[in-house]
């Protein structure tokens, strides 16, 4: 009896030792990589920023902040180890990003329109011009200044589109038009793109469009300065691109050197999304790094050969200089955006770093880039492009920090041996492809649920051509055009451009170019994320633990429950995922609705709500009559403006779980679970519904009291859905 209870004893005791003996083995873990725990600095930042993002409600701010500062202060108060310190300075560095990103947004004065307003005349100054030639339209950020009767807040900055806009229409105008307004949209579903959270940061207080013309009642004298003369040699400069190059690659060409996309046709941009291509059309990394990387290797090479030079100061150091300056001159040139003002920031580090000696490709450097870019604007860590760029950098830098990736840099012991040097040379490119487009699959699934299958392939050819010949021909180009002797260049560059939108095309139109999956629950994200920065940020072994979160991310966004019903924040529009894609309740359906619900619901077939057997539709309404988690659903939803008598409308409400109406509806049309009319859909916003559970997600609620939400009040039915 004794022997058995003592081996019990032993067998359990094994484990106890184990897990005892675990802080101690991640200590040693931590202490062997202590050089790797600067990287983590963003990491711990970023977390604070997207915790106070994610948490709906100020007490739960609060409670966070002081729950990470007592760890903060606990893990020094026992710190006995690296590990605990880590924890300390990661705790409290998330608490300070968390308060950081609280404070931006409330210290934004963005002035919001409360209500639409349909049809209005009044006069207003124009803040800002964006020509969008190839959508036939101008879009103009205006401030309202003389309302007449109509009650506009005061300091309101609206952004609006008008389809005729005068030629000379300037900043500093004053015009006369009528506008339709309406406050910033939010998600067309919830989790979806915000519009509203970015606007509130541009200082954007409502959107609209011009009815009809819009017309200069004054107009403003030319604009001095440096900012004023920057702006308009920007806007001769995209002008004469688009001219001399022409078409779809005029447009390509003016987006590579000013940033102006406007001259894109919006299928070329369709198929430069879906081939995995379309990173080439923003402004990044790359078009500086090929900017500065060009000049620096110039400067190098002319200062090395200047005798006089190389004999009294560093040529390294006066080329980095002057890579620096060209890398600033190409960021105004280009609008200085904020994505490019990232990249100028990222390039910069990296010159420093060069001109100090030190290594070109590092993390750290990745790491001092994202932390610098974080403090400036918090908000920045929820935008793709942010997320996108470093992804696509920390996995590449990863890559070839890597003992293979090493191999790969270290040029070839034979210098004759130019075959295995290309090979290699050749390998190491489509490396570099597949782990860029490998670091940011979960970013593009996220974000735009759906991913470019050949996207590595594809970037084998147009990340080389677009280095190594577009680049340079613009730049050549444009130093020709000044002698009056660019047009060779400008035909060679249509031929070249025209190869990089041929490409895209076809790419885009393999078969099962574009993978497609369902809306990628926040919580599958983070752990893809935690997993990815655990397998590149660590060196040793247990970097390969990373796997296991990566691995939990994929099956939770596998695994997550997908919405059965889209309405829309007016209850315009409606949509339900049936076996063969989305059916629409109304025709007029726009490619922004249909492709947002689309990809969130993974698909990008899509039919008329009316052609389902389970549906009934007349010209103002249709009834469905669905299945899902074991009992019959009926849901009811208007579609026109005609009035319905109450004789027909009352009992079709009676009878239906789920009504939804663009309208005001009546006391006595009221539902047995929930009423989505114009009323109530002002407080929700837009709406998912999962009928296998029972389940509603709502856009406002989850924006909880972020100062972009509306008011609210809670979304999900007081009951639940009566049985039959």
């Amino acid at each position: 009896m004794n022997l058995g209870l003592s081996s019990s004893s032993s067998a359990l005791q094994t484990p106890l030792n184990a897990l005892a003996s675990l802080p101690e083995w991640i200590g040693e873990r931590f202490g062997s990589e202590r050089h790797q725990l600067p990287l983590f600095i963003p990491v711990a930042f970023g977390a604070g920023i997207g915790l106070w993002y994610a948490l709906p409600s100020r007490p739960e701010w609060i409670a966070v902040i002081c729950l990470l500062l007592a760890l903060a202060l606990g893990a020094v108060l026992v710190a006995d180890n690296l590990a605990m310190r880590a924890m300390a300075a990661g705790s409290a560095l998330a608490a300070a990003g968390l308060a950081l990103a609280w404070w931006e947004a409330s210290s934004q004065n963005t002035v919001t329109l409360e209500r639409e307003v349909f049809g209005a005349a009044f006069e207003a100054e124009v803040l800002a011009v964006e020509t969008l030639p190839a959508r036939d339209r101008t879009r103009i950020l205006i401030a309202p200044v003389s309302t007449g009767s109509l009650k506009l807040p005061e300091g309101l900055k609206t952004r609006v589109s008008v389809r005729r806009a005068p030629a000379t229409l300037s900043v500093g105008d004053r015009v006369q038009g009528r506008f339709t307004l309406s406050p910033p949209p939010g998600p067309i579903h919830p989790g979806g793109y915000h519009f509203a959270r970015r606007a509130w940061f541009e200082g954007i207080g409502a959107t609209g469009y011009a009815l009809g013309e819009v017309e200069i009642v004054y107009e403003a004298p030319p604009l001095d300065g440096a900012a004023a003369r920057l702006k308009a040699f920007r806007e001769r400069l995209t002008a004469r691109l688009q001219d001399q190059i022409g078409g779809a690659a005029g447009g390509i060409g003016a987006a590579l050197v000013t940033g102006d996309r406007g001259g894109i046709p919006d299928e070329t941009s369709e198929a430069m999304r879906d081939s995995g291509l379309a990173h080439l059309i923003a402004i990044s990394g790359l078009h500086i790094g090929v900017v500065v990387g060009g000049t620096l290797w110039l400067v190098k090479a002319l200062l090395v050969r200047w005798e006089w030079f190389a004999l009294r100061a560093d040529a390294r150091l006066a080329a980095s200089l002057v890579a620096a300056v060209a890398g600033i001159a190409y960021t105004l040139v280009a609008g200085a955006g904020v994505p490019t003002i990232r990249a100028c920031i990222a390039v910069l580090i990296v010159l420093l770093g060069l001109g100090l000696g030190r290594e070109a490709l590092s993390l750290r450097l990745v790491a001092a880039g994202a932390t610098l870019i974080l403090l400036w604007q918090p908000h920045l860590l929820l935008s793709p492009s942010f997320q996108l760029s470093f992804a696509a950098v920390t996995g590449i830098v990863a890559l070839y920090q890597s003992p293979a990736g090493r191999r790969w840099r270290e040029p070839s012991a034979d210098g004759k041996d130019w075959p295995a040097r290309l090979t290699a040379g050749a390998a190491a490119l489509l490396a570099t492809g597949l782990a860029a487009e490998a670091a940011i699959a979960p970013v593009a699934l996220f974000h735009f649920g759906k991913v470019g299958l050949y996207g590595a392939l594809a970037n084998l050819i147009a990340i080389p051509l677009t280095s190594f010949a577009i680049i340079p021909l613009l730049i050549l180009s444009l130093f020709a055009d000044l002698l009056g002797v660019g047009v060779p260049l400008f035909a060679a560059l249509k031929f070249v451009l025209g190869m990089l939108i041929g490409l895209a095309e076809w790419t885009a139109s393999l078969p099962g170019s574009v993978a497609s999956v369902p809306a990628i629950p926040p919580a599958g994200f983070v752990l893809m994320v935690m997993g990815g920065l655990w397998l590149c940020l660590w060196q040793d072994r247990w970097r390969l633990g990373g796997v296991i979160p990566f691995a939990a991310g994929i099956l939770v966004a596998g695994a997550a429950p997908q919405p059965d019903l889209f309405v829309g924040p007016e209850g315009t529009h409606l949509a339900y995922r049936s076996k063969e894609g989305l059916a629409f309740l109304r025709n007029g359906a726009g490619s922004y609705v249909r492709d947002m619900w689309g990809g969130a619901a993974g698909s990008s077939r899509d039919r008329r709500l009316e052609d389902l057997d389970s549906a009934n539709c007349s010209r103002d309404a249709c009834v469905l009559r669905l299945s899902h988690g074991g009992r019959p659903w009926h849901v009811l939803a208007t579609r026109s403006r005609h009035l319905i008598d109450r004789s027909d409308l009352e009992p079709l409400c009676r009878t239906s779980d789920i009504v939804v109406s663009d309208r005001w509806l009546p006391s006595w049309c009221r539902a047995r679970w929930l009423v989505l009319d114009r009323e109530s859909l002002r407080t929700y916003g837009a709406v998912s519904i999962d009928l296998d559970r029972g389940a509603v997600r709502s856009a406002a609620l989850e924006d909880g009291m972020h100062p972009w939400a509306r008011e609210q009040r809670a979304a999900t039915p007081a009951n639940g859905p009566e049985k039959d």
